[in-house]
């Protein structure tokens, strides 16, 4: 029975438009629920009460803290599909709390360590794909792209002639963004190395389009081979792109350059700005030579 309306769920969840990895992870959460309710031996969804999605969401199979956010984020949807369609007569999860996830400060590359990293990868671009291994870390370091972000990008995405290039982001939102001088003339060289007019914009030996293992691949190289101490992923260059525009252009422009739709989100950068943390030092009275 629970398999029956969870696939419903799923159906309303396309058609509702929900993200394809919004979709996958409530999938992965109601197989692991369906599979609780096996060893509690309840075979109707009406006969689940709080206490079992409690015992579920924080317990069964020991899951991490984000595990359990999931968790409670697929229940609160799935029991609101149930009390829409009237299958039981109230919504029972959404009592049950989240989790509280400690927040950690960013880690980002200092100017020095993103000025080697560029160096590792000038000097190794002279091939096509020594061109796209350094069109890839400009495009992270200096405008923070996410990940399915950039494998989502087409040749066409791009107007080297006015430099601007067109995002495909999470939630289906795309928008236009200024790309710098010089990461056009790198993609220009590209592109005449590549021959292709349409398509995906970042190929593999192959000459089909990026994915993520192939990224890491790149980052773990140039991890191992220019000396940086620091494990390397899209989300440390963003976090890069974002502190050292920061420094420079403040929270409006970071915001609008990361696409962020909420100004909480960007606020976390601004604490990163040693040039700023300085200079507020110098002026505090206390700190003055002097001083009382």
């Amino acid at each position: 029975m629970l398999h029956h309306y969870t696939n419903q769920f799923l159906e309303y969840c396309g058609i509702a438009d929900f993200s394809i990895p919004s979709i996958q992870a409530l999938t992965a959460r109601l197989n692991e629920l369906a599979n609780f309710l096996k060893t509690q031996r309840i075979r109707s969804v009406k006969r689940v009460r709080y206490r079992h999605l409690i015992d579920f969401t924080a317990d069964y199979n020991a899951p991490s803290i984000h595990v359990t956010k999931s968790r409670v984020w697929t229940l609160r949807q799935f029991y609101h599909f149930l009390t829409l369609h009237r299958i039981i007569p109230e919504n029972i999860a959404t009592g049950i709390p989240y989790p509280k996830i400690e927040k950690t400060l960013p880690q980002f590359l200092t100017q020095d360590e993103f000025k080697l990293l560029i160096r590792h990868f000038i000097i190794r671009a002279d091939s096509l794909m020594g061109l796209r291994n350094l069109i890839i870390i400009m495009l992270l370091g200096t405008l923070g792209l996410r990940t399915s972000t950039l494998i989502a990008l087409n040749i066409e995405d791009v107007d080297l002639k006015y430099g601007l290039i067109w995002l495909r982001e999470k939630g289906r939102q795309q928008r236009n963004m200024v790309l710098p001088h010089s990461i056009c003339k790198i993609i220009h060289k590209y592109l005449q190395l590549q021959k292709y007019k349409r398509g995906p914009l970042l190929i593999s030996k192959r000459k089909k389009r990026i994915s993520s293992r192939t990224l890491q691949d790149i980052f773990r190289t140039a991890a191992d081979q220019s000396g940086i101490d620091k494990k390397l992923h899209a989300r440390l260059f963003r976090h890069t792109a974002a502190t050292h525009l920061n420094k420079v252009a403040g929270i409006e422009i970071t915001q609008h350059v990361l696409g962020h739709s909420r100004r909480a989100n960007t606020m976390k950068y601004a604490h990163l700005n040693p040039d700023q943390y300085a200079l507020y030092m110098k002026k505090h009275p206390y700190m003055r030579k002097e001083a009382p």
